[in-house]
């Protein structure tokens, strides 16, 4: 059974955060003996300050790393990846894809299936780069990001898998003033009738457990992995074929 090692808020480019980075992937790489027994999945905010240059390319540096080890990795963007954090631009929108799909032809929700579980990512900045509500870290998925979402559920290759885990970056349970997801209601009714494993996310740095919110047994706030500012960090690894209080904290 693959099991899951939740990253999220890297924030790549700020302060030393990078060399933070590099000591995770590090310990993630020698800790772990059998690195295709795992899924990376990211929640967002893997860089500081997409406007940056080489700000994508300093990620995927890190992200090679895991990726020649072995390890498969999945991820989905947050505000920062698409600008400053409290301002986005919808250019960033095709170079994020590029750079980390390999392809700018990629529609949200993503589906992959790996063995019996079928992951789920949302692009929860989708609707946020238009130029009347770009400013600010709010997060929207979307009317038809929703649709196609509940669409997916009803796909067969989806239904037959055993585990669902959905991933996004913006907190849908505890809005902060100019970071909430404005379409949370919307997405809870979809992922109620899902039967969904796992929900994953981050953005409010708050490293907290949600679990039950939805139906859902198993909802992390992935907290900032590399520690920004001091905030909480955890690195659970999660195993969908055990009950939740065996995941863990791997304290990379």
């Amino acid at each position: 059974m693959k099991r899951i090692i939740h990253l999220t808020d890297t924030h790549i480019g700020h302060e030393d955060l990078s060399t933070k980075m590099g000591d995770i992937v590090t310990r993630i790489i020698y800790t772990k003996e059998n690195a295709s027994d795992y899924i990376i999945v990211h929640t967002g905010d893997v860089v500081e300050d997409a406007t940056r240059d080489g700000s994508y390319e300093e990620a995927l540096a890190h992200f090679k790393r895991l990726t020649d080890a072995g390890f498969t990795l999945l991820y989905v963007p947050g505000n920062h990846d698409y600008g400053t954090g409290a301002f986005g631009s919808g250019k960033y929108i095709k170079k994020f894809k590029k750079h980390f799909y390999g392809t700018s032809n990629v529609t949200y929700p993503i589906k992959t299936i790996i063995d019996d579980i079928a992951f789920v990512g949302l692009d929860s900045m989708a609707e946020e780069v238009n130029w009347y509500d770009r400013l600010f870290a709010e997060g929207e998925l979307g009317k038809k990001q929703l649709k196609r979402l509940s669409g997916l559920f009803k796909e067969e290759d989806v239904k037959s898998c055993k585990y669902r885990v959905v991933y996004l970056h913006h907190h849908p349970f505890h809005p902060k003033p100019f970071h909430h997801l404005k379409d949370s209601d919307k997405l809870g009714k979809i992922l109620k009738e899902a039967k969904i494993s796992a929900l994953l996310f981050g953005h409010n740095h708050d490293g907290r457990v949600w679990s039950g919110r939805w139906g859902i047994p198993r909802v992390y706030d992935g907290g900032t992995s590399t520690g920004k500012d001091g905030k909480p960090n955890p690195h659970r690894v999660i195993d969908l074929s055990r009950d939740p209080a065996f995941d863990y904290d791997a304290e990379f």
